[in-house]
């Protein structure tokens, strides 16, 4: 009973612990920073090298074991105080702490005399942990493990509880253990902690009680006990008494079980309940993954700890026995605890160093709860090992949520069977079992103990695990032997859902025996009790199996039947008891059978099969007749067959489901493909039977035995092996999940499972499923069978299939039949089938036929003919021809050159026709120069016209012998046919209607990974596919397919649509085999690139055997860009002597604004390159290059300078593209008629050329075409640009090296230019030297950048680039573009390629200095100016826009900034308008690398005149509500023509509440005028005619102190120094170098001539380098703070906000008590007498008194009634609580958001913590004192980590920084490699520290620092802040940087 109150009480207080794992994932939100202090004891002896851990168990929950780590290597010596600061959750007041070690290192034991905790949120709650005792293995009590409980009192002694446990052994042999034991109890208030069972007797003897005393904080109610042994000796049954003397109650623990890994179940550990001996535990399957790294494994004993939500329910250590924790292996375990801890909050998991090799690196953790259905994933990816990374042999692993999976739940179910007490009743067989409910069925489940069960008169009880299956109705018992000792009488059986009590009995009273009864072995047996009003009936079913009368019908194997009904199934029954013959199942026979079963309803299908045993297994059945026992004949329900069960007839399946008659036989039924991978592990494979059982949303299937392999690999599930198995059986709707297993037979029936893959082509679905995991009785687990999840479920709507029925008819004629093989293909909407083989069959053809007469016209050039075999099909809106091969020419001698071939093909009607595939099979001589192809439809007289004008050929063109080709309009051909040109102009309109694809195909790394054979692939499209390709010529290799290679092939295809499938596949021939890693597609055109990832063998060897591959693009390696366009490009080469070229020539087109298309080179091979570019020769290309619009301004075109005959003379080139609108196209012009050659006009092979015409051509209407030429008026000019490079005045500058140049401007850019012919020195690019050179380019515009780079050829290629300048001779403007850097792959960052923007030198600054010879130098610093681009783009909103000036600061590193860059608009724009996009050009500052920008608004309008004389200006600001304003501050930067400015006074109006304040100056603001000469005023606020501040005046008297005592003052009008409320704060002091700069300070007086008051600032130190700490800079604290006593009591402000919602407001009162940190307030009562407050949306304000709590953390807020009772439930709904400290102004936000509810007493409320602080000025100053700091400086341990540089420090804290501070130290040489620095600075309290900044000078000769890390120690409280940094700071490594910023490390 008390287990059943425990697991409900687990269960519905879950959803809390579900919400605290969502607090979990955000804990860093509610983070809190503790202080440690542990004081180690002044005993011998006493410290400690182990690694130290924390825990904190608070009011609300339990923290994390925290590692108390330390840089220093003194940490927990004899008799220290260590500090340490650790960041966690925030777990309230602490009750206990649990501090414990891992026992490493030379010296483990630890004297702890006791431990200080101090929450820093709340610093007066400090509590003390006393301890005074060792934490040892070998001293003491042998503890290393305490719980220390604690007080706010250091004095109090807090009492233990002691707690005596009895542990009695019993009296059987071999039971005493001489093994470690260990006990953890379990209570209200948490456990105890693992201790040992140790004293100085000889414990746990056979029969023997043994005593021990465990003492611990007090519990509570016990709940559980955890008791087992490390397994170090054998083990024993034990009955546990404990005896709470504390609480005086006793606990009784009856156990009666073997703690033994070889008896009873095998477990050496046990959770037991109060008084429970019955089942009681939650099955926790947990998989622990040991790393993939070398030396990984471990011979340790490994536990873990799991903790539950909130951290405060776990399961005590459990020790993961019989895990081989081996390098790469995954170890199973199922652990059994009587807790609900799921979903977990953390994992610990540790081992106990044991063993010779110790170490481990563990990679995860999963575990699975099938209580909850939760799997979840704890990586840990780390060492556990003292000599590796952190020394850590323990660690808490945090779930990633992101692999949380939801499995099916599974609740427990006590079981009780009873073995009837007659002779002979008991079995030793393994017995199974089957529940059926309403909801569905459990799996079988074995129920097989190592103890003896079901014995003659035995009650056995198992705990079993069931998913919902709602009200049970009846179950199905069997064993398995048949043998004469195998029979089972069972009496009855009962069972009990655990949760709920929920009970059903079964009662049987048979026998389940082969010679018994009816001499079954199976029972089903219907439910009765309580819950079931009428049980079900027994039901004999008549089974008649007929064997087919066909040779060799008949079987000996055993033969299965299950009956599939409305109400369940009745399982696989062998039909072994015969009732009509003797010898079962011979041929025509038919056998009769019985089965006894709960009543199943209708039957609707039945499962036959047999086990494929025996010589003759083979069978053929004709039918199965089924009826129930006592129905008439005619009742009966007839199952045909009429087909083989045998592997090597018909399909090669051995089982079969059958359904009657009248409904469909495979329309009912879904093919499911089945993908096995068996792991490649050594001795993975498995020689037993494997079956597979699917779970469904529609129900689940029987266990499937995988016996016959699609891909037939002879032996299955072989190492690294994939089996692909298909079953047809009952749709069962989407997998959830599957079983698989094997039958544990044969010689080798381990067997490791790697994955399995599930295809269902009717519903389009294809499931992952991985295990990766042993099923074998010696390995992991040892289970044989698992159940897994899917881990991915892929729609695949391309393989999405339906089953069609197809009913040939033949007709009844003589020789109608045929014996031919017949194919059939579908057409649809969505495809076609494909042609599908058709057994014995005939084609009806119901189709009208039409005739086709083909015309294929070859092509009139060299080698254009034939001789290889030509196919064809074409496609038109009724589907295709399907490819017919062209043989009966008009010609003998088909495909010659210049001839026209003329076929004719009968076909079905296709309608008008779309498209055509043509192409050969590159037999003979094989190049084919197709022309163009013409088919007349016969049967209404069309014509279709499909221009070609391509090769079909390996080694011509792009390598294609298949083509695709669309209809042209036929006013095309007639103006071809005018101009004779055949045709020539019609290939952009197919490419434009055609899609060019990519292939790139990557053979593996593998070894033996390429092939020989024959490759092929098809492209399915969403509308077509490409048919079979066969890559032939690679454009990257010769010999292809080999391995690592990537091959590229050109693919061209017409209409396919979005690419979805890609099969290939090889014809096997050669040296086969073949890896195929992927396949990239690359379609221009449609603007992707997609990615088909493989990585499996294609070889009939290797993996399963397949070598065809469907693949899928993936999704996350789709790359997406703009489609491309089709361009036609002609070049006309010159009729000059040698005009011609066979160089490689590219080109670039552009369009306006600059934008242009990527280079392209226009011939694919050099037999091209030979062919093209000849003498008067006019070439055309057909290319897809990038959309530049509708314009092509200009066009550079080159040639590399390449080959024999490189100069080429071009006279002109013209580009056609098609029109956008309608059908036609147009041809611009570009006219060249000049040179590219080296030797000839001016040397350049690369020209721009602009265009001069456009042409026209439209098809009208009426089929003509319109012709219309335009001159292109407007053209961009050609400059010339004149380009000096200067080479750098230092050793080794020059370089040999080809440079090239690219400048670029708004209009464009001029390509990349060689710089080869300097007109100003014979050899170029010389030390210190200048080289002119001359580019002349289309206009560029503004030029704005150029990119610079060399080849690195020859020896001396470095190169230093001093400057580049670049001048447009007809503008006759200059760009300077400044280097000053190396190209070089040796210096620098090593780049030879760079980029540089147009520099504006500015001169910043002229300094002069003396040399040593006495000359004046003149230094020019010169700043770089380069442009930048804004784009601005305005809100939507309605009030987004505005008419302010805007200007942008860009900044840069080491503080570089540009100033401010105006962002002014133009043509007329007034303001930045809502809704609109702006863009500017400025040119600032290059700051280099940017990294933030500064968008700001100013002040002014747009409007011109502003701040004109006499002039009001009127500006809208929106800032923080600082109100009320006390000052304002104004600033003018004094520039311009007019800097000078009168300003009377600023009026300020807050729009929101109508305060206005008037600032009045009534002086000039200018450096010349007025009195004061100031461009900055202070302007007191006048509200109502007051001032808010009161002007004063200071007088400073600073006492030196010497003898004289002399005394020296200043006058201060307005002074600067700050002070807040009358309180002056702080005063900094500095002295300057000078003469003679020391001083010592004694102090320094500050008079308020206002207040008449003196604030004194006390010094009496020096200022000096060489005196006292060396210092020369001190900040000085007020000494009048103590003006206010802050210690008494104090006034605060309390401001409620009540909620705006329904019901939120209350008539009762509310009290309030604050809690601050130096102690809690007394309660304030808040009276609603006039029921006025707290009203819905009010704000309402308090003021009370009360002793100064310090700063405020929480608030406790109650709602209380006027009366003594609550008489209706009520809550009061709170938003905000804002506190005010009246003295010094200190804000603190409480939100709140609650629904309080009405108490009578004030014992309930509700705690809020405060969410925000505003701290005042005052506040913050009044409290700073100096304080010396302690810094630690400690420099890395590598090459060169030291430094010569001078080192600086800023320290960064919550009431300020510290400044700038240099490190220095007499007589020492700081900053060695792996030496540490010790420092002492003084300076006023910085409070916490949040960062420091350190940096150096980059002085010295070796001035690059590897800093370790940084140690600041507070020497005013102890408080240790350790700053992490492990980087270099190097101008010359890594970043570059040197100086960085840390932040404190907890």
């Amino acid at each position: 009973m008390f287990q059943a109150l425990l697991l409900w009480n687990l269960f519905i207080n879950n959803a809390p612990d579900l919400m605290y794992s969502v607090f979990l994932q955000i804990k860093h939100v509610f983070l809190s920073v503790y202080e440690v202090v542990t004081i180690t004891g002044d005993v011998n002896g006493a410290g400690t090298d182990a690694n130290i851990f924390i825990t904190l168990f608070g009011e609300y929950g339990i923290t994390p074991k925290l590692h108390l780590a330390s840089k220093n290597r003194t940490a927990f010596e004899k008799n220290k105080t260590d500090v340490f600061r650790i960041k966690t959750h925030n777990v309230g007041p602490l009750k206990k702490i649990r501090i414990e070690h891992d026992n490493t290192g030379l010296n483990a034991s630890w004297f702890l005399d006791r431990v200080v905790v101090t929450d820093m949120n709340r610093p007066h709650l400090r509590f003390y942990f006393a301890c005074n005792n060792w934490l040892s293995r070998t001293e003491g009590d042998s503890l290393f493990v305490r719980d220390l409980l604690g007080s706010l009192d250091p004095m109090d002694m807090p009492k233990y509880n002691k707690y005596v446990v009895s542990v009695f052994t019993a009296d059987v042999k071999g039971s005493g253990t001489d093994a470690d034991v260990f006990l953890n109890i379990f209570g209200e208030n948490g456990d105890t902690g693992e201790r040992r069972l140790d004293n100085d007797k000889n414990n746990f003897e056979r029969g023997t009680e043994d005593k021990f005393t465990i003492e611990a904080p007090n519990l509570g109610r016990v709940r559980k006990i955890t008791i087992g042994h490390n397994n170090r000796g054998s083990s024993a049954g034990w009955f546990v008494i404990v005896d709470d003397l504390g609480n005086k109650a006793m606990y009784e623990f009856p156990i009666g079980r073997w703690f033994a890994i070889d008896e009873d179940d095998g477990k050496i550990q046990r959770d037991v309940l109060v008084g429970g001996s019955q089942p009681t535990g939650i099955v926790y399957n947990v998989q622990v993954v040991t790393g993939k790294i070398r030396g990984a494994g471990t011979n340790s004993k490994i536990h873990m700890i799991m903790h539950g939500s909130k951290g405060m329910k776990n399961s005590g250590k459990i020790f993961l026995e019989g895990g081989k924790f081996e390098r790469g292996l995954t170890d199973i375990f199922n652990v059994e605890i009587a807790a609900l801890l799921s979903p977990l909050s953390r994992v610990t998991i540790g081992h106990d160093n044991g063993g010779v090799s110790a170490g481990w690196y563990c990679d995860k953790v999963v575990i699975f709860c099938p209580f909850t259905g939760i799997e979840q994933t704890f990586p840990c990816s780390k060492w556990l090992d003292e000599d590796e990374a952190d020394g850590l042999i323990e660690r808490e692993l945090y779930e990633m949520v992101s692999l949380r999976q939801k499995r099916q739940k599974k609740h427990p179910w006590s079981l009780w069977i009873w073995t009837s007490d007659l002779p002979g009743a008991g079995t030793d067989a393994s017995v199974l079992l089957q529940i059926y409910g309403e909801k569905g069925k459990s799996d079988e489940m074995r129920l097989n103990n190592k103890t003896d069960n079901f014995e003659q008169g035995q009650l056995d009880k198992f705990m079993v695990e069931l998913p919902d299956l709602g009200k049970l109705f009846k179950l199905r018992i069997w064993h398995e032997k048949r043998n004469p000792f195998a029979g089972w009488h069972l009496s009855r059986m009962s069972i009990m859902k655990t949760l709920t009590k929920e009970t059903y009995k079964f009662p049987c009273e048979r026998w389940l025996d082969a010679n018994e009864d009816d001499n079954e072995v199976v029972r089903e047996l219907p439910a009765t009790g309580d819950l079931i009003p009428e049980p079900l009936p027994l039901i004999k079913y008549r089974i008649t199996v007929y064997t087919g009368s066909v040779s060799g019908g008949g079987t000996d194997a055993h033969v299965f039947l299950c009956l599939i009904g409305d109400q369940g199934n009745t399982g696989d029954r062998a039909l072994i008891n015969c009732k009509n013959n003797v010898n079962k199942f011979e041929k025509g026979n038919a056998d009769e059978f019985i089965i006894e079963a709960v009543s199943i309803g209708q039957v609707r299908r039945i499962r036959i099969g047999h086990d494929g045993h025996g010589g003759g297994c083979g069978w053929f059945v004709d039918k199965a007749v089924i009826r129930e026992e006592g129905q008439a004949e005619s009742q009966a329900v007839e199952f045909p067959c009429d087909r083989w069960f045998d592997h090597n007839e018909d399909d090669g399946q051995i089982v079969r489901e059958l359904v009657p008659s009248a409904d469909g036989q495979r329309l009912y039924n879904v093919s499911y493909h089945i993908a096995v991978k068996t792991g490649n592990v050594s001795g993975g494979s498995s020689d037993s039977k494997v079956f597979v059982k699917f779970y469904g949303e529609k129900g689940d299937t029987s266990r499937m035995m995988l016996v016959v392999s699609d891909n037939n690999l002879r032996n299955y599930f072989e190492a690294g092996r994939v089996d692909v198995f298909t079953v047809d059986t009952a749709d069962i709707g989407q997998i959830n999940r599957l079983l698989i297993g094997h039958s544990n037979e044969g010689m080798r029936a381990g067997w490791f499972l790697d994955s399995v893959q599930i295809m269902v082509p009717n519903h389009g679905k294809h499931y992952m499923f991985p295990s990766h995991r042993w099923l074998c009785r010696d390995e992991a687990d040892g289970k044989t069978e698992v159940e897994i999840y899917p881990s991915e479920i892929l729609d695949v709507e391309q393989c999405k299939q339906n089953t069609y029925e197809v009913h040939i008819f033949t007709g009844n004629m003589m020789g109608a039949g045929s014996d031919a093989n017949v194919f059939i293909n579908f057409y649809g909407e969505n495809g076609d089938t494909g042609e599908r083989p058709l057994r014995k069959s005939n084609h009806l053809n119901k189709f009208e036929q039409n005739t086709y007469e083909v015309h294929i016209f070859t092509g009139n050039m060299m080698g254009a003919g034939s001789d290889a075999n030509v196919f064809i099909n074409f496609y038109g809106e009724n589907g295709d021809t399907g490819e017919r091969p062209l043989r009966k020419s008009n010609h003998l001698n088909k495909f010659e050159r210049g001839q026209e071939d003329t076929f004719s093909i009968t076909a079905v009607e296709l309608g008008p026709l779309k498209k055509l595939r043509i192409r050969h099979d590159n037999s003979h001589q094989s190049a084919w120069y197709l022309d163009r192809v013409e088919i007349v439809d016969t049967k209404d007289d069309t014509t279709y016209y499909f221009p070609c004008n391509r090769w079909l050929a390996v080694d011509e063109d792009d390598g294609q012998i298949a083509r695709e080709l669309v209809p042209v309009d036929e006013a095309f051909m007639r103006k071809d046919e005018d101009e004779e040109e055949s045709g020539a102009t019609l290939g952009l309109e197919q490419k434009a209607m055609s899609t060019t694809y990519t292939l790139k195909i990557k053979t593996g790394e593998k070894k033996h990974a390429g092939t020989d054979a024959n490759i092929f692939a098809i492209l399915y499209g969403e509308n077509d596919d490409t048919g079979l390709i066969n890559p032939k010529a690679s454009k990257s290799h010769k010999n292809k397919f080999e391995k690592g290679m990537i091959d590229e092939f050109i693919v061209e295809a017409v209409d396919l649509g979005e690419l979805q499938k890609l099969r290939i596949g090889h014809d096997n021939s050669g040296s086969a085999g073949w890896f195929l890693d992927w396949v990239e597609i690359n379609a221009p055109s449609q603007g992707q690139r997609l990615r088909f990832p493989c990585g499996r063998w294609l070889d009939t060897g290797e993996d399963d055997g397949a070598v065809v591959r469907d693949l899928y693009p993936a999704e996350l390696q789709t790359e997406l860009y703009t489609p491309f366009v089709p361009y036609e490009i002609t070049t006309f080469t010159s009729d000059v002597f040698a005009a011609g070229t066979d160089a490689n020539v590219f080109i670039v087109l552009y369009g306006q604004k600059g934008l242009c298309t990527q280079q392209k080179y226009l011939c694919v091979n050099k037999r091209e390159r030979r062919m093209y570019f000849e003498r008067s020769a006019e070439d055309m290309f057909i290319v897809e290059l990038e959309d530049i619009g509708d314009v092509i301004e200009k066009i550079r075109i080159g040639h590399d300078n390449q080959g024999t005959n490189p100069g080429w003379h071009l006279d002109r080139v013209e580009i056609r593209r098609l029109l956008r609108k309608g059908k036609g196209s147009e041809t611009t012009i570009f006219p060249c008629e000049r040179w590219l050659a080296k030797s000839e006009d001016d040397g350049e092979t690369v020209r721009e050329v602009v265009s001069s015409e456009i042409i026209t051509e439209k098809l009208l209407r009426d089929g003509t075409l319109k012709h219309n030429e335009i001159e292109v008026e407007d053209a961009l000019e050609t400059h010339t640009y004149k380009v000096s490079v200067r080479t750098g005045d230092m050793h080794g500058a020059g370089t040999d090296a080809n440079v090239f140049l690219t400048i670029y401007g708004d209009l464009g850019d001029t390509g990349e230019r060689k710089l080869s012919k300097s007109e100003s020195n014979g050899n170029k690019f010389e030390r210190g030297a200048v080289d002119k050179f001359s580019i002349e380019a289309v206009d560029l515009g503004q030029v704005y950048k150029i990119r610079i780079q060399h080849d690195n050829s020859l020896a001396g290629a470095d190169w230093y680039l001093d400057q580049v300048e670049v001048v447009d001779v007809e503008t006759e403007e200059v760009y300077m573009f400044l280097c000053e850097r190396w190209l070089s792959t040796k210096k620098e960052d090593k780049r030879i390629e760079r980029t540089f923007f147009v520099k504006v030198m500015e001169i910043s600054f002229i300094k002069t200095r003396a040399t040593e010879t006495g000359r004046l130098m003149l230094s020019i610093c010169v700043l770089a100016v380069i442009p930048y681009h804004f784009t601005v783009s305005t809100g939507d909103d309605h009030d987004a826009s505005t008419t302010s000036r805007v200007y942008v600061i860009i900044m840069g590193p080491n503080d570089l900034e540009t100033e401010r860059l105006w962002l002014d608009l133009t043509d007329g724009k007034t303001c930045f308008a809502a809704g609109r996009m702006e863009h500017f050009m400025c040119y600032g500052l290059d700051v280099g690398e940017i990294k933030r920008v500064e968008f700001l608004l100013t002040l002014t309008t747009l409007v011109c005149g502003r701040f004109e004389r006499g002039q009001e200006d009127t500006f809208n600001l929106e800032i923080d509500d600082i109100a009320p304003l006390k000052k304002l501050r104004v600033r003018i930067d004094a520039t311009g023509s007019r800097p000078d400015w009168f300003l009377d006074k600023i009026i300020m109006r807050n729009l929101s509440t109508e305060e206005v304040y008037v600032f009045t100056y009534e002086e000039w603001l200018s450096k010349t005028k007025g009195p004061k000469r100031t461009k900055v005023c202070e302007l007191s606020a006048v509200v109502d005619d007051e001032e808010m501040v009161e002007k004063t005046t200071y007088t400073i008297q600073v006492k030196t102190s010497d003898s004289a005592g002399r005394l020296v003052q200043w006058l201060l009008k307005q002074s600067k120094i700050v002070y807040f409320d009358n309180i002056v704060s702080k005063l900094y002091v500095i002295v300057r170098p000078g003469p003679a700069p020391g001083w010592h300070l004694e102090y320094v007086d500050v008079k308020d001539d206002l207040l008449d008051q003196i604030f004194r600032f006390p010094c009496d130190r020096w200022l000096a380098k060489s005196e006292d700490d060396g210092q020369i800079m001190r900040e000085l604290a007020c000494a009048n703070n103590d003006i206010l006593d802050l210690s008494d009591k104090t006034k605060y402000e309390i401001e409620i906000t009540t909620a705006n919602s329904e019901d939120a407001e209350t008539k009762e009162n509310i009290w309030i008590i604050l809690e601050g940190k130096k102690g809690r307030s007394k309660e304030f009562m808040m009276e609603n007498s006039k029921k006025k407050k707290f009203l819905r949306g009010a704000t309402d304000s308090f003021e009370f008194s009360s002793k100064n709590v310090g700063e405020i953390v929480g608030i406790c807020l109650g709602h209380i009634t006027k009366e003594k009772k609550v008489k209706n439930e009520s809550f009061w709904h709170v938003q905000e609580v804002v506190i005010t400290e009246k003295e010094l102004r200190n804000k603190f936000y409480f939100t709140c958001d609650a629904r309080i509810p009405l108490a009578a007493k004030k014992d309930e409320f509700m705690m809020f913590e405060c969410t925000k602080t505003v701290e005042s000025f005052a506040s913050k100053v009044r409290s700073l004192v100096p304080v010396k700091y302690e810094i630690i400086i400690i420099t890395g341990d590598v090459k060169e980590a030291a430094t010569d540089a001078n080192v600086f420090i800023t320290l960064y804290g919550v009431n300020g920084d510290s400044g700038k501070r240099a490190l220095k130290g007499k007589y020492r040489n700081l900053f060695e490699r792996g030496q540490t620095d010790r420092f002492l600075l003084e300076m006023l309290d910085l409070g916490e520290l949040l960062r420091i900044k350190v940096e150096h000078d980059d002085k010295g000769s070796s001035s690059g620092w590897y800093l370790e890390c940084v140690e600041i120690t507070n020497t005013a409280n102890w408080v240790t802040t350790i700053f992490i940094c492990g980087k270099w700071l190097d101008r010359n490594k890594a970043d570059g940087q040197i100086h960085r910023v840390l932040y404190p490390k907890y």
